[in-house]
Protein backbone atom coordinates (compact mmCIF):
# COMPACT_ATOMS: atom_id res chain seq x y z
CA UNK A 1 0.00 0.00 0.00
CA UNK A 2 1.36 3.55 -1.45
CA UNK A 3 2.04 5.69 2.15
CA UNK A 4 3.73 8.61 0.25
CA UNK A 5 0.89 11.33 -0.64
CA UNK A 6 1.06 13.39 -4.26
CA UNK A 7 1.60 16.22 -2.38
CA UNK A 8 5.26 15.10 -1.06
CA UNK A 9 6.15 14.17 -4.44
CA UNK A 10 5.39 17.88 -5.53
CA UNK A 11 7.74 18.83 -2.80
CA UNK A 12 10.74 16.48 -3.93
CA UNK A 13 10.43 17.64 -7.21
CA UNK A 14 10.25 21.29 -6.49
CA UNK A 15 13.34 20.92 -4.38
CA UNK A 16 15.23 18.79 -7.07
CA UNK A 17 14.42 21.76 -9.79
CA UNK A 18 14.74 25.08 -6.88
CA UNK A 19 18.91 22.98 -6.57
CA UNK A 20 19.35 23.83 -9.81
CA UNK A 21 17.44 26.93 -10.72
CA UNK A 22 17.25 29.68 -7.88
CA UNK A 23 14.26 31.38 -9.81
CA UNK A 24 12.10 28.19 -8.85
CA UNK A 25 10.45 29.68 -5.41
CA UNK A 26 7.43 28.27 -3.48
CA UNK A 27 4.54 30.50 -1.48
CA UNK A 28 2.58 29.36 1.42
CA UNK A 29 -0.23 30.38 2.72
CA UNK A 30 0.49 28.93 6.63
CA UNK A 31 0.21 26.39 4.82
CA UNK A 32 3.72 24.75 4.74
CA UNK A 33 2.86 21.73 6.84
CA UNK A 34 -0.47 21.03 4.68
CA UNK A 35 1.24 21.15 1.40
CA UNK A 36 4.49 19.05 2.59
CA UNK A 37 6.38 21.73 1.95
CA UNK A 38 8.41 21.97 5.46
CA UNK A 39 11.59 20.62 3.74
CA UNK A 40 11.49 22.68 1.13
CA UNK A 41 11.54 25.79 3.07
CA UNK A 42 14.23 24.64 5.36
CA UNK A 43 16.54 23.75 2.26
CA UNK A 44 15.79 26.34 0.33
CA UNK A 45 14.92 29.41 2.86
CA UNK A 46 15.82 32.43 0.04
CA UNK A 47 13.38 30.62 -2.41
CA UNK A 48 10.34 30.11 -0.18
CA UNK A 49 8.08 32.90 1.34
CA UNK A 50 5.47 32.32 3.84
CA UNK A 51 2.74 34.90 3.48
CA UNK A 52 0.41 33.54 5.87
CA UNK A 53 -3.68 33.47 6.04
CA UNK A 54 -3.49 35.95 3.27
CA UNK A 55 -4.76 33.99 -0.13
CA UNK A 56 -5.49 36.69 -2.58
CA UNK A 57 -1.92 38.23 -1.01
CA UNK A 58 -0.29 34.87 -1.75
CA UNK A 59 -1.58 35.11 -5.60
CA UNK A 60 -0.56 38.47 -6.08
CA UNK A 61 2.88 38.56 -4.69
CA UNK A 62 3.31 35.31 -7.03
CA UNK A 63 2.47 37.27 -9.91
CA UNK A 64 4.51 39.88 -9.31
CA UNK A 65 7.54 37.59 -8.49
CA UNK A 66 6.55 35.96 -12.14
CA UNK A 67 6.51 39.70 -13.76
CA UNK A 68 10.18 39.72 -12.54
CA UNK A 69 11.04 36.66 -13.96
CA UNK A 70 11.09 34.06 -10.85
CA UNK A 71 8.84 30.53 -11.44
CA UNK A 72 6.64 30.81 -8.78
CA UNK A 73 4.42 27.74 -7.00
CA UNK A 74 1.26 29.30 -4.83
CA UNK A 75 0.31 26.43 -2.80
CA UNK A 76 -2.86 27.18 -0.38
CA UNK A 77 -5.83 24.72 0.39
CA UNK A 78 -7.61 24.38 -2.81
CA UNK A 79 -11.14 25.56 -1.13
CA UNK A 80 -9.32 28.92 -0.41
CA UNK A 81 -7.38 29.90 -3.27
CA UNK A 82 -10.04 28.98 -5.62
CA UNK A 83 -12.54 30.99 -3.79
CA UNK A 84 -10.68 33.44 -1.78
CA UNK A 85 -8.42 34.50 -4.30
CA UNK A 86 -10.25 33.69 -7.59
CA UNK A 87 -9.86 37.60 -8.46
CA UNK A 88 -6.26 37.27 -8.40
CA UNK A 89 -6.14 34.35 -10.08
CA UNK A 90 -8.43 35.33 -12.83
CA UNK A 91 -6.47 38.85 -13.53
CA UNK A 92 -3.35 38.53 -11.87
CA UNK A 93 -2.02 35.18 -13.63
CA UNK A 94 -4.35 34.37 -16.88
CA UNK A 95 -5.44 37.46 -17.94
CA UNK A 96 -2.02 39.27 -16.97
CA UNK A 97 -0.61 35.69 -18.69
CA UNK A 98 2.16 35.25 -15.65
CA UNK A 99 4.02 32.42 -14.93
CA UNK A 100 2.63 31.41 -11.95
CA UNK A 101 1.24 27.89 -11.10
CA UNK A 102 -1.70 27.92 -8.70
CA UNK A 103 -1.64 24.32 -6.29
CA UNK A 104 -4.87 23.66 -4.67
CA UNK A 105 -3.88 21.22 -1.41
CA UNK A 106 -6.41 18.80 0.32
CA UNK A 107 -8.57 18.78 -2.41
CA UNK A 108 -11.85 17.85 -3.19
CA UNK A 109 -13.16 16.38 0.69
CA UNK A 110 -9.69 15.84 1.58
CA UNK A 111 -10.71 17.60 4.77
CA UNK A 112 -13.09 15.25 5.85
CA UNK A 113 -14.83 16.58 9.19
CA UNK A 114 -14.14 19.76 8.66
CA UNK A 115 -17.17 19.97 6.06
CA UNK A 116 -18.18 22.24 3.32
CA UNK A 117 -15.89 25.44 4.46
CA UNK A 118 -12.56 23.16 4.17
CA UNK A 119 -14.42 21.05 0.90
CA UNK A 120 -13.53 22.18 -2.56
CA UNK A 121 -15.80 20.79 -5.11
CA UNK A 122 -16.20 23.61 -7.38
CA UNK A 123 -12.40 24.54 -8.12
CA UNK A 124 -12.73 22.65 -11.71
CA UNK A 125 -15.56 24.33 -12.96
CA UNK A 126 -14.39 27.86 -11.25
CA UNK A 127 -10.78 27.83 -12.33
CA UNK A 128 -11.37 25.92 -16.42
CA UNK A 129 -13.84 28.81 -16.77
CA UNK A 130 -11.17 31.65 -16.35
CA UNK A 131 -9.59 31.83 -20.27
CA UNK A 132 -6.07 30.88 -19.91
CA UNK A 133 -6.21 28.89 -16.59
CA UNK A 134 -5.23 25.16 -17.58
CA UNK A 135 -6.53 22.84 -15.24
CA UNK A 136 -4.57 19.68 -13.96
CA UNK A 137 -5.34 16.64 -11.80
CA UNK A 138 -2.75 13.93 -11.02
CA UNK A 139 -4.21 10.42 -10.58
CA UNK A 140 -1.17 9.32 -7.98
CA UNK A 141 2.09 9.50 -6.95
CA UNK A 142 4.21 8.80 -10.33
CA UNK A 143 2.19 10.95 -12.74
CA UNK A 144 2.55 13.89 -10.24
CA UNK A 145 6.18 13.93 -10.75
CA UNK A 146 5.57 13.35 -14.29
CA UNK A 147 3.41 16.33 -14.05
CA UNK A 148 5.19 18.87 -12.16
CA UNK A 149 8.34 18.17 -13.98
CA UNK A 150 6.61 19.08 -17.26
CA UNK A 151 4.71 22.26 -15.54
CA UNK A 152 8.80 23.26 -14.48
CA UNK A 153 9.47 23.78 -18.36
CA UNK A 154 6.82 26.05 -19.53
CA UNK A 155 5.84 29.76 -18.84
CA UNK A 156 2.06 29.67 -18.91
CA UNK A 157 -0.05 29.70 -15.66
CA UNK A 158 -1.87 26.45 -14.53
CA UNK A 159 -3.92 25.34 -11.31
CA UNK A 160 -3.19 21.99 -9.90
CA UNK A 161 -5.63 20.01 -7.68
CA UNK A 162 -3.91 17.31 -4.99
CA UNK A 163 -5.44 15.45 -2.44
CA UNK A 164 -4.57 15.46 1.34
CA UNK A 165 -3.77 11.43 1.79
CA UNK A 166 -1.78 8.90 -0.14
CA UNK A 167 -3.89 7.33 -2.82
CA UNK A 168 -3.13 4.13 -4.62
CA UNK A 169 -0.95 3.48 -7.39
CA UNK A 170 -2.41 3.63 -10.80
CA UNK A 171 0.74 3.24 -12.68
CA UNK A 172 4.54 2.07 -11.45
CA UNK A 173 7.90 4.00 -11.45
CA UNK A 174 8.88 1.74 -14.77
CA UNK A 175 5.77 2.54 -16.61
CA UNK A 176 4.40 6.11 -16.27
CA UNK A 177 2.76 6.80 -19.53
CA UNK A 178 2.72 11.01 -20.05
CA UNK A 179 2.39 13.15 -22.62
CA UNK A 180 1.53 16.90 -21.60
CA UNK A 181 -2.02 17.74 -22.26
CA UNK A 182 -3.17 13.97 -23.71
CA UNK A 183 -5.20 11.23 -21.82
CA UNK A 184 -3.54 8.12 -20.84
CA UNK A 185 -5.19 5.12 -22.09
CA UNK A 186 -5.57 2.77 -18.99
CA UNK A 187 -8.13 0.42 -20.45
CA UNK A 188 -9.52 -0.60 -23.73
CA UNK A 189 -13.51 -1.56 -24.46
CA UNK A 190 -16.04 -2.15 -26.98
CA UNK A 191 -18.91 -1.71 -24.89
CA UNK A 192 -18.57 1.02 -22.13
CA UNK A 193 -16.10 3.83 -21.66
CA UNK A 194 -15.06 5.03 -18.06
CA UNK A 195 -13.06 8.48 -17.71
CA UNK A 196 -12.13 10.05 -14.40
CA UNK A 197 -9.51 12.61 -13.51
CA UNK A 198 -7.85 12.88 -10.05
CA UNK A 199 -8.04 10.57 -7.02
CA UNK A 200 -11.04 9.12 -9.07
CA UNK A 201 -8.96 7.14 -11.33
CA UNK A 202 -8.07 4.41 -9.33
CA UNK A 203 -11.24 3.33 -8.18
CA UNK A 204 -12.25 3.75 -12.22
CA UNK A 205 -9.61 1.22 -13.15
CA UNK A 206 -10.30 -1.00 -10.43
CA UNK A 207 -14.33 -0.67 -12.19
CA UNK A 208 -12.92 -1.50 -15.69
CA UNK A 209 -11.37 -4.48 -14.05
CA UNK A 210 -14.33 -5.86 -12.18
CA UNK A 211 -16.31 -5.33 -15.33
CA UNK A 212 -14.06 -6.82 -17.74
CA UNK A 213 -13.52 -9.79 -15.57
CA UNK A 214 -17.51 -9.79 -16.01
CA UNK A 215 -17.74 -9.68 -19.20
CA UNK A 216 -18.90 -6.49 -20.07
CA UNK A 217 -15.94 -5.06 -22.49
CA UNK A 218 -15.13 -1.95 -20.91
CA UNK A 219 -12.62 1.09 -21.40
CA UNK A 220 -10.63 3.44 -18.93
CA UNK A 221 -9.43 6.78 -19.85
CA UNK A 222 -7.03 8.87 -17.80
CA UNK A 223 -8.00 12.22 -17.72
CA UNK A 224 -5.17 14.03 -16.08
CA UNK A 225 -5.97 17.36 -18.36
CA UNK A 226 -9.49 18.50 -17.67
CA UNK A 227 -8.25 21.58 -19.32
CA UNK A 228 -7.33 21.46 -22.31
CA UNK A 229 -9.90 18.93 -22.00
CA UNK A 230 -8.01 15.98 -24.55
CA UNK A 231 -10.87 15.85 -27.17
CA UNK A 232 -9.38 14.07 -29.62
CA UNK A 233 -8.44 11.25 -26.96
CA UNK A 234 -12.12 11.07 -25.51
CA UNK A 235 -13.81 10.86 -29.06
CA UNK A 236 -10.86 8.29 -30.29
CA UNK A 237 -11.52 6.40 -26.73
CA UNK A 238 -15.50 6.74 -26.79
CA UNK A 239 -15.72 5.73 -30.37
CA UNK A 240 -18.45 2.96 -30.52
CA UNK A 241 -19.51 2.16 -27.14
CA UNK A 242 -22.82 2.00 -25.71
CA UNK A 243 -22.42 4.08 -22.71
CA UNK A 244 -19.75 6.42 -21.28
CA UNK A 245 -19.26 7.51 -17.82
CA UNK A 246 -17.62 10.50 -16.25
CA UNK A 247 -16.15 9.90 -12.52
CA UNK A 248 -14.93 12.63 -10.38
CA UNK A 249 -14.68 14.03 -6.79
CA UNK A 250 -16.54 17.33 -7.58
CA UNK A 251 -20.13 19.02 -8.11
CA UNK A 252 -22.21 17.63 -10.40
CA UNK A 253 -22.01 20.92 -12.59
CA UNK A 254 -19.15 22.60 -14.70
CA UNK A 255 -16.50 19.58 -13.62
CA UNK A 256 -15.14 16.34 -16.26
CA UNK A 257 -18.71 15.37 -16.47
CA UNK A 258 -20.10 18.40 -17.89
CA UNK A 259 -16.60 18.88 -20.59
CA UNK A 260 -17.63 14.81 -21.22
CA UNK A 261 -21.02 15.36 -21.92
CA UNK A 262 -20.06 18.52 -24.04
CA UNK A 263 -17.87 16.86 -26.56
CA UNK A 264 -19.85 13.76 -26.80
CA UNK A 265 -23.17 15.03 -27.38
CA UNK A 266 -21.74 17.51 -30.24
CA UNK A 267 -19.59 15.16 -31.35
CA UNK A 268 -20.90 11.31 -30.95
CA UNK A 269 -24.33 11.38 -29.31
CA UNK A 270 -24.70 8.55 -26.80
CA UNK A 271 -25.71 8.08 -23.02
CA UNK A 272 -23.09 9.76 -20.68
CA UNK A 273 -23.94 9.53 -17.15
CA UNK A 274 -22.09 11.67 -14.62
CA UNK A 275 -20.97 10.43 -11.36
CA UNK A 276 -20.00 12.96 -8.94
CA UNK A 277 -20.38 14.55 -5.50
CA UNK A 278 -24.20 15.83 -4.62
CA UNK A 279 -25.16 19.29 -4.85
CA UNK A 280 -25.38 19.34 -0.93
CA UNK A 281 -23.18 19.44 1.54
CA UNK A 282 -21.71 16.03 1.95
CA UNK A 283 -21.93 13.66 4.81
CA UNK A 284 -18.95 14.10 7.48
CA UNK A 285 -16.35 11.39 7.54
CA UNK A 286 -13.07 10.81 5.97
CA UNK A 287 -12.79 10.51 2.07
CA UNK A 288 -12.92 6.79 1.45
CA UNK A 289 -16.35 7.04 4.05
CA UNK A 290 -17.81 9.72 1.89
CA UNK A 291 -16.62 8.16 -1.36
CA UNK A 292 -18.21 5.14 0.10
CA UNK A 293 -21.37 6.44 0.63
CA UNK A 294 -22.06 8.25 -2.64
CA UNK A 295 -20.74 5.17 -4.94
CA UNK A 296 -17.67 6.70 -5.77
CA UNK A 297 -15.66 3.37 -5.32
CA UNK A 298 -14.68 0.78 -7.62
CA UNK A 299 -17.66 -1.65 -6.82
CA UNK A 300 -20.16 1.51 -6.89
CA UNK A 301 -19.30 3.03 -10.36
CA UNK A 302 -19.24 -1.09 -11.98
CA UNK A 303 -22.87 -1.20 -9.99
CA UNK A 304 -23.82 2.02 -11.66
CA UNK A 305 -22.76 0.65 -15.23
CA UNK A 306 -24.63 -2.95 -14.82
CA UNK A 307 -27.54 -1.13 -13.70
CA UNK A 308 -27.62 1.11 -16.55
CA UNK A 309 -27.24 -1.64 -19.01
CA UNK A 310 -30.19 -3.09 -17.68
CA UNK A 311 -32.39 -0.02 -18.41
Amino acid sequence: MNKIPNRAVMCEVLKEAAAKDRDVVVLCSDSRGSGSMTSFADTYPAQFVEVGIAEQNLVGIAAGMAACGKKPFAISPASFISTRSYEQCKVDCAYSDTNVKLVGISGGVSYGALGMSHHSAQDIAAMSAIPGMRVYLPSDRHQTRKLFEALLQDRQTAYIRLGRNPVEDVYTEDCVPFAMDKATVLAEGTEVLLVACGEMVRPMKDAADLLNREGISTGALDMYCVKPLDREGLLAAAKGKKLVVSIEEHSPFGGLGSMVAQVISANDPKRVITLALPDAPVITGTSKEVFQYYGLTGEGIAETVRNALKA
